[in-house]
């Protein structure tokens, strides 16, 4: 079997890293480091390499000893059989996918009773033995007369070639190399079709498209994959896979029929065919339907991956009061206004749209509420009435004197929060919306702390993830929350305990000991001060300590990124350049660490250059956070109907949500816009997340509206450029 060493070979080869950068990532992680402390605290041991790259090991890792076992499993139980061959072994040792090993090891594997071993138990196997040799003489049904037993139910010369066929189809059928090289050629040439079968059962002609539809497998787009999926699962839709038949039966016969003018010719054709329409065909399209699913599934993962990282990393729009609307008809808009730290100060809640429709009054507290608590920003929910209140919240604020501006925010899962026990925890008097209305007001605060206390699932940035797995997509959305939260950092005198859970080594138990002891003793004061909170011990302490800040204590390291490990050393940098620890963040500071020889400092220092670069930018910007340097949220003061779009029309959105296909838009009307992946740009563009991201402010251009169907057509070409014709 392979060893360590070779094992570690393959995933370097694979991911075209060195040897040593793997096998150090995997070192770590054996010895309980995370993936974000690697990342940051480890990287002259791995090269540099980001949470992804790490991730991506140690999973490739996971899937090669989960190999490596089945193979010992399996050549064990075949040993047992006392069927191993020295060929079939060192198949077996050689095989790179599970696939490969499960083919080898399907003929020896315990079935249920078959056709064939039902004929094997009546005497038969020799008989298939001999037909498969491809004998000229004598004809098949005279040596089949020798078979004929009565004890055994074998009565005529026909039902023994019968039970003699059964054996060789399941002979064909178990043969690995056969199934490798019929499950090639069914990906490279075979169909996928799909049919109406319940129409009924599709009111609103989702899966129209797919009534008559087909296409080649190897060339289907995940996002179909899953739709068909669904549809079929709904049962409007019939799908299966076409396979190029006649190339098979062609290969087939070819390898088996080793004499044409035998007598047997024919009846192994016809166990050939057997073998393949029976046992073969379903079982590779099977395996073939679950591998296009499985790559449809980690294409909508990855994309709802990246749309949450962008959306976690959203610009906090620090130090302002914000007063939130959860939109509503019947019930009513509810109001909450909150400090500059998030704290609520207010809850309301005004009519102004029908049935009440009491404007004025709505209007009239509005304005009140905006001047008493000196609101700086209003932050409107995009669910029901959400356009409405705009208009209303446009129309108000002309009636204010000083300059406000409101933005949509995508509520998203804010209802999720509202009735969640954290939520009730948080605000036990409130009302479930005015609840949500408080998360929409935080959310411009602080996107990040905020969204932390939902399921990611619940956010609203993915396409079709109800239909992937639940558990790889719960995986890669917590990877992904992780991540964010380690690399923005983490106020431990702030924090919740939703955001807590996500730094590095933090479990939830450990994060509610250190919001307790928080509440019983006040603020840390020093990072020190965490190693007495319970359940946190050395390891986890090594672990979270660096992605944890403490702003206003007694050390001043405390509030940058850099690890406790590192004092003493960054301690020794400033006292050479004449500085202490007071003067971090001074420009007097940056100046000097900007001429300092990072190879000879580091080497004085005893630590690696990659560490010394990035505490230098620590000691430069102490409390950088790298949401800080992304494009703000658009803010608006008035409010487009689609019926003022007109085609042309040049806008400012944002992007909400990114697909296979395009981007869908807030341009500030009721309905968000598409951008089809061709309107994207000039150039070929392989999927939208390589030019656009959820957050992105872009300029469009309305290409067309349907208002009644409530579609806007956006193209972020502008229209001079794409009439250009290209030159023939």
């Amino acid at each position: 079997m392979l060893n360590r060493e070779a094992l570690i070979d393959v995933i370097a080869n694979e991911l075209q890293l060195s040897a040593k950068q793997v096998n150090n990532v995997i070192s770590l992680s054996e010895e309980g480091n995370t993936v974000p402390f690697i990342a940051r605290y480890r990287k002259e041991m791995t090269g540099a390499l980001d949470e992804v790259q790490i991730r991506n090991i140690l999973e490739k890792w996971n899937y090669l000893q989960n190999l490596e076992q089945r193979k010992e499993e399996v050549l064990r139980l075949i040993d047992e059989q006392g069927k191993l061959t020295d060929e079939l072994k060192n198949a077996i040792i050689n095989a790179t996918k599970l696939q490969q090993v499960e083919d080898l090891y399907r003929p020896y594997r315990q079935k249920r009773r078959t056709k064939a071993t039902i004929a094997k138990e009546k005497g038969l196997e020799p008989l298939a033995e001999w037909l498969w040799t491809c004998p000229m003489a004598p004809r098949p049904e005279e040596k089949a007369l020798e078979f004929i037993h009565p004890d055994k139910e074998v009565l005529t010369a026909e039902e023994a070639l019968q039970g003699a066929k059964d054996i060789i189809a399941e002979k064909v059928s178990d043969d690995a190399q056969f199934r490798q090289w019929i499950r090639q050629q069914t990906w490279k040439k075979g169909v996928i079709i799909s049919t109406v079968k319940e129409p009924e059962k599709d009111e609103k002609k989702v899966y129209e498209m797919y009534y008559e539809y087909e296409e080649p497998v190897h060339k289907i787009v995940p996002h179909r994959v899953l739709a068909l999926n669904r549809g079929e699962k709904e049962g409007v839709l019939r799908v299966s896979i076409q396979a190029p038949v006649e190339d098979i039966m062609a290969y087939l016969q070819k390898h088996i029929i080793t004499n044409r003018q035998s007598s047997a010719a024919t009846l192994l054709a016809e166990a050939i065919e057997d073998g393949y329409k029976r046992l073969i065909e379903p079982s590779i399209e099977r395996d073939i339907r679950n591998e296009l699913t499985e790559k449809a599934e980690e294409r909508a993962i990855h994309i709802f991956a990246e749309n949450l990282r962008k959306l976690l990393l959203q610009p906090p729009l620090k130090g302002k009061i914000v007063l939130g609307i959860d939109p509503a008809y019947r019930t009513g808009c509810k109001l909450a206004v909150v400090d500059e730290t998030g704290k609520l100060l207010k809850i309301d809640v005004i009519y102004p749209h029908p049935p009440q429709q009491r404007v004025d009054e709505a209007k009239e507290k509005l304005i009140r509420l905006i001047e008493e608590y000196h609101v700086e920003m209003i932050a409107i929910g995009n669910g029901t009435a959400s356009r409405e209140t705009e208009q209303f919240v446009a129309d108000t604020l002309k009636q204010v004197d000083r300059e406000i501006f409101y933005l949509i925010v995508n509520e998203a899962g804010a209802s999720v929060y509202s009735a969640s026990d954290l939520a009730r925890q948080e605000f036990p008097d409130l009302q479930v919306e005015e609840r949500s209305a408080v998360s929409i007001a935080r959310r411009v605060q602080d996107p990040l702390a905020e969204l932390v206390k939902i399921d990611p699932k619940s956010v609203g940035v993915g396409q079709y993830q109800h239909d992937v797995s639940q558990k790889k997509l719960a995986e890669s959305l917590r990877f992904v929350v992780e991540t964010v939260v380690n690399q923005v950092g983490v106020n431990v005198n702030t924090a919740s305990v939703s955001l807590l859970q996500y730094v590095s080594g933090l479990t939830k138990t450990v994060s509610e000991n250190i919001v307790k002891r928080r509440e019983e003793q006040g603020k840390f004061k020093n990072r020190e001060e965490l190693k007495a909170v319970p359940r946190l011990g050395a390891k986890t302490y090594e672990q979270c300590i660096g992605f944890l800040r403490i702003v206003d204590g007694d050390e001043p390291l405390d509030r940058t990124p850099i690890h406790p490990e590192r004092y003493e050393e960054v301690k020794k940098l400033l006292h050479q350049l004449g500085f202490t620890t007071e003067h971090i963040g001074s420009e007097e500071l940056r100046q000097a660490l900007q001429s300092l020889s990072i190879p000879d400092t580091a080497s004085e220092l005893g630590i690696g250059e990659l560490t010394l670069q990035d505490i230098i930018d620590a000691l430069v910007r102490p409390e950088r956070d790298p949401r800080d340097e992304l494009p703000k949220p658009l803010l608006r003061k008035d409010i487009l109907k689609m019926e003022d779009l007109k085609k042309g029309m040049e806008l400012e959105g944002t992007v909400r949500n990114v697909v296979d296909f395009g981007a869908f838009v807030d341009i500030g009307v009721k309905q968000d816009g598409l951008v089809h992946i061709s309107k994207l740009s000039k150039q070929y563009v392989r999927h939208p997340l390589d030019v656009v991201s959820v957050g992105d402010v872009v300029k469009v251009w309305v290409d067309s509206v349907d208002i009644d169907k409530g579609r806007i057509s956006l193209s972020m070409i502008p229209p001079e450029e794409s009439e250009k014709t290209l030159p023939s």
